[in-house]
């Protein structure tokens, strides 16, 4: 007998916790593996934007990241003798819910995810390592994995192993198949993915450490040198801070990019802090590891029922905090489509359309990061140069700090406001359109709103999983029988008393428009959601 489910995900940090919690609230049955025996593991990412915190917001997991992390993050930036301060919360962002930096850490982010699996009765299932497919009918048809128990042992359920003469060995039978097992990836070998890009020249090293000297406590300090940038963290595992730096990586070292290397020599800990001119010596180093760095990203994030999410399809360096957030952007993009399609139809349109607005997403992020961080480490000569004279401009920074418009405009940039969707297959515009509304394939900014003359806000109305329906005032539907006509999947009704006309908006499961319309025409509505899955053919 072999194990089945809707979706089998490889790999439990974010992207696959968060694939696995997107598509088991659509509708499919989800089961997660990861080879590593311990769940919790030290942080290499420590920062949420706003939106991935908008996109799992109706997944009911953001009031608990948010009560975990610091969403009121203040800065020291250390040029030389000089200290500037920056506030990093409350930018004037009108149309989020989340209007600031959250340093969060990413060990947090997944014990949030777990926990929010755990009662949902989803299994992830540690030691359990992905070793291939035994058959891979392509489009259609069912994956059949191999997996590999650590210790020849499941934990928990009665599972029946595929093959008794090899002790460990289970087939785990399924529609779909989410990679999402980091840059090592075992799937994108099998998803036939070049993996294009190169390692970059300097590598990062995390430690948690004990400091002695007259740093302001419970901030982030930013050190800016001539040879990089060192962020210290009041968010330590082990200790009171938490150290982000570079140096020039060795271009003999082996072992795998984007993981937790060998330890750092404290003695090399110590002249990383003191290179970086902070006034501030270590007393103690209770962790630290080596992470080789590179920009890469798969050629193709779908084979047939095959897909890949996170580290696994793209890889950052650190700049901008956006690695966790892209990949869990991926997640809730990918996450409700395989919900959809685990009905049994081939919606051919529907999966196809994430590798299309993925990759591209993630283009325009690695080209983001890739800027970013040439300026904050690149050992190139120009780059030296730049961080060089930013001291010899300190007096100016205060001054453009203290605009808020500045600071907004910079974690605007850093939640990818440049990712839009307006040519995928799903982004359908009805006749005629509904022009006061976003383009399809726009994220939905939070808005005023009513309903019923309560007042409300857009991401309020919309924070469930699912698709959300938008009708215009006078629109020519009657909520409860518009439910009831697409009654079996999630789809919800709202009419807006708040704004005037007849039109209709069909906002995704992942808060982006998919179809709008100037007229509440029944029939182009009902084809753009059969286009999508959510109701039947």
């Amino acid at each position: 007998m072999t194990v089945h489910s809707d979706v089998l995900v490889v790999g439990a940090g974010p992207a696959g916790l968060a694939t696995a919690l997107q598509a088991h609230a659509h509708g499919a049955t989800v089961r997660i593996v990861d080879r590593r025996a311990e769940r919790v593991r030290p942080s290499r990412a420590m920062m949420l934007h706003a939106r991935a915190l908008e996109g799992l917001r109706p997944l009911g997991v953001t009031d608990e990241l948010l009560s975990r992390g610091d969403t009121t993050p203040e800065a020291r930036i250390h040029l030389g003798k000089r200290v500037v301060q920056a506030r990093l919360g409350h930018a004037d962002l009108p149309d989020t819910a989340f209007p600031h930096l959250t340093l969060v850490r990413q060990a947090d982010v997944e014990d949030v995810l777990w926990r929010a699996l755990k009662a949902r009765d989803v299994p992830v299932d540690w030691g359990v390592e992905f070793r291939g497919l035994a058959a891979f009918p392509g489009r259609g048809g069912a994956l059949r994995a191999d997996l590999r128990l650590a210790d020849g042992n499941f934990p928990g359920a009665n599972r029946t192993l595929g093959n008794p003469h090899e002790q460990g060995l289970e087939q785990h039978e399924c529609r779909f198949l989410a990679g999402c097992d980091g840059q090592s990836s075992t799937v994108r070998g099998l998803v036939g993915a070049e993996w294009s890009g190169a390692p970059y020249r300097v590598e990062a090293v995390l430690a948690d450490l004990e400091l002695d000297g007259p740093l302001d406590p419970g901030l982030l300090h930013v050190a800016v040198g001539s040879a990089g940038l060192a962020f210290l963290f009041a968010l330590g595992e082990g200790a009171t801070w938490r150290l982000l730096a570079t140096r020039t990586a060795d271009p003999h070292a082996a072992g795998p990019f984007g993981q937790l290397g060998p330890a750092v020599p404290a003695g090399e800990v110590a002249r990383l802090v003191q290179g970086s001119g902070l006034e501030a010596t270590v007393r103690d180093v209770r962790w630290s590891a080596q992470v080789r760095l590179q920009h890469r990203v798969a050629s193709r994030f779908r084979s047939g029922n095959l897909f890949l999410a996170g580290d696994a399809a793209h890889a950052h360096s650190p700049a901008g905090g956006q690695g966790m957030n892209n990949g869990i952007l991926d997640a809730l993009n990918l996450g409700w489509k395989l919900g959809f399609a685990s009905d049994g139809g081939t919606h051919p349109e529907l999966l196809g359309s994430y590798d299309y607005e993925r990759r591209l997403a993630a283009r325009r992020v690695l080209a983001l990061t890739h800027v970013i961080f040439f300026g904050e480490a690149s050992p190139h000569p120009l780059a030296r140069l730049l961080r060089g004279l930013l001291p010899v401009s300190a007096p100016l920074l205060p001054v453009l700090l203290r605009r808020r418009r500045l600071t907004s405009a910079g974690i605007r940039l850093l939640a990818q406001p440049f990712v839009r969707y307006r040519n995928s297959g799903i982004s359908l515009e009805g006749t005629p359109p509904a022009a006061r509304w976003p383009r399809p394939g726009d994220r939905l900014p939070d808005a005023p709103a009513a309903t019923g003359g309560q007042p409300a806000r857009l991401h309020e109305l919309t924070a469930a999983p699912g698709v959300h329906i938008l009708l215009e005032h006078d629109a020519g539907w009657d909520v409860a029988g518009a439910e009831l006509a697409f009654s079996g999947r999630k789809v919800h009704v709202h009419r807006l008393s708040s704004h005037p006309g007849r039109g209709i908006v069909a906002v995704r499961p992942d808060g982006h428009v998919g179809f709008r319309c100037g007229e509440s025409d029944l029939h182009q509505l009902r084809a753009w959601l059969r286009l999508v899955g959510a109701v039947p053919d």
